[in-house]
């Protein structure tokens, strides 16, 4: 009897509990899915001050102690562009090409016998007249004996090879020396094809060396070749150079060439970065007296590396974008800067 009210007791103590937690979740539930109310419009007034929810207070006006907008809201702001304004000048197109300095007079010298090298007289570099033995031949051999041949000049200037040496045996078309007047030198370059009938006696042209960077030198056609050569397709031309000799140039020297192919003179032009192609049309953005970006088409004609002519669409002074302008739309506000 004593074991049945303990279990009694016992289960009466565990329905309670589970009761009790069921009765905690289910309150707990309730109170999650009871919505909030609003606190009165006179409380958030309370004190004159600003509500809870951080509305203004009645009385003040919309934005003060706020600080205003840059540029005015949605106002757009001006694209930063350079300018240059459409001139007239001289335009020239040419072509770049590599080329040699050369002696204008230079010859080889040939003995007028064979046989062996007995004396050189002159080392390379060393000046040479007109006539002056520079070496001799011994055209003897075995079982025969000749008197020695000499070999003289054709011409006045400096030695620029001597390809034989005392000893060595020669031909008749073996060069003892290389000789060629330095008071004068020339550029010898080739042309292709394409620019064949450009290359005319008198066209300008500048010549740069590589020794000497930066600086460039005048020159003009002074020979052009009559015929094409079939391998290379190219016209040979030689230039002299228009300034009186420079002595620190000398032959053997690398030359770049810039060979003007086409002038013209007194023409509209604008830079050439101002330009851009698009879809097959070249356009420019002018700026008008309001610094409002306008869209132009024109057509081009003479170029090289800087100026480009302007054939149609611009007139001389007007305002064109040099720089910035590949973002800019027709009517776009911007702003001018050095």
């Amino acid at each position: 009897m004593k074991r049945s009210i303990g279990s009694v007791i016992v289960t009466i103590i565990i329905v309670g509990l589970i009761l009790t937690f069921v009765g905690f979740g289910a309150y707990t539930l309730m109170q999650r899915r009871r919505p909030v109310s609003r606190m009165p419009q006179a409380a958030q007034m309370l004190g004159g001050g600003a509500s809870a929810s951080g509305a203004q207070p009645s009385g003040t006006p919309v934005g003060a102690g706020q600080a205003p907008r840059a540029g005015g809201g949605n106002q757009r702001n001006a694209s930063a562009v350079r300018v240059t304004p459409v001139v007239r000048d001289t335009i020239e197109n040419s072509v770049v090409l590599n080329g040699d300095v050369l002696a204008v007079n230079q010859v080889s010298i040939f003995p007028t016998v064979a046989g062996k090298i007995t004396k050189t007289n002159y080392q390379i570099g060393d000046r040479i007249n007109r006539g002056a033995v520079v070496a001799v031949v011994d055209p003897s051999r075995p079982g025969q004996v000749y008197s020695e041949s000499p070999v003289t000049s054709t011409i006045a200037g400096t030695v620029l090879q001597a390809p034989v040496r005392m000893g060595d045996t020669v031909s008749t078309q073996t060069a003892i020396y290389v000789v060629g007047d330095l008071s004068s030198l020339m550029v010898e370059t080739f042309v292709p094809e394409r620019f064949s009938s450009a290359a005319q006696r008198g066209l300008r042209a500048q010549v740069s060396l590589a020794a000497f960077p930066g600086e460039t030198f005048e020159a003009a056609v002074q020979e052009v070749s009559p015929v094409l050569d079939p391998a290379s397709r190219t016209v040979r031309i030689r230039l002299s150079f228009a300034s009186p000799m420079d002595g620190r140039i000398k032959a053997g020297m690398y030359a770049t060439v810039s060979l003007v192919t086409n002038s013209r003179r007194d023409v509209p032009v604008i830079p050439r970065a101002a330009v851009i192609n698009t879809y097959g049309s070249w356009i420019v953005f002018t700026v008008d007296d309001r610094n409002i970006a306008r869209r132009r088409v024109v057509t081009l004609g003479l170029e090289n590396e800087n100026y480009v002519e302007v054939l149609s669409g611009l007139e001389v002074g007007d305002k064109v974008v040099s720089a910035g302008q590949n973002f800019l739309s027709d009517g776009d506000s911007v702003r001018i800067v050095e």
